[in-house]
């Protein structure tokens, strides 16, 4: 069990630097006005968000493997599994939403200002917060 905690480790924490830096990329699109610094920049974001889904994949099941062929957060007072379900859940709609915003980027789409996208960008880094305190403390 520890080995495929660890790996789940290793896979949701390189999900997470790509959930980190492709919205950033998004911010420099919405400032960028060069067609070729916006070329690279597309380039870029596509790149990333190929691999960081190559990511997720194995980071979601091996978290559902733990889940379910090992048992962690089944029985009573286990509730703060449920909740980190739910923000995992948040953060594969998260994940698909970038990939949406970044096909409206290169369609050449987008109405969203850099302002909007750094809000935007603060999203992971608050649930990843609240999923680390879920697993570690176990609230309830």
């Amino acid at each position: 069990m520890l080995w495929i905690k660890a790996l789940h480790i290793l896979f949701v924490t390189s999900w997470f630097a790509g959930l980190f830096y492709l919205p950033r990329i998004l911010v420099n699109l919405a400032m960028e006005t060069d067609a070729t610094s916006t070329g690279r920049l597309l380039l870029m974001a596509r790149k990333l968000y190929r691999f960081s889904t190559m990511l997720m994949v194995p980071a979601v099941l091996l978290g559902g493997y733990l889940w379910l062929g090992y048992g962690i957060g089944k029985g009573p007072g286990n509730g703060w599994l449920h909740a980190k379900l739910l923000c995992v859940i948040l953060l594969i709609g998260y994940h698909h939403a970038c990939g949406s915003l970044l096909k409206k980027f290169e369609k050449g789409q987008n109405k969203r200002s850099h302002v909007w996208f750094r809000w935007f960008n603060e999203v992971p880094v608050i649930l990843l917060l609240i999923v680390v305190i879920l697993v570690v403390v176990k609230p309830f």
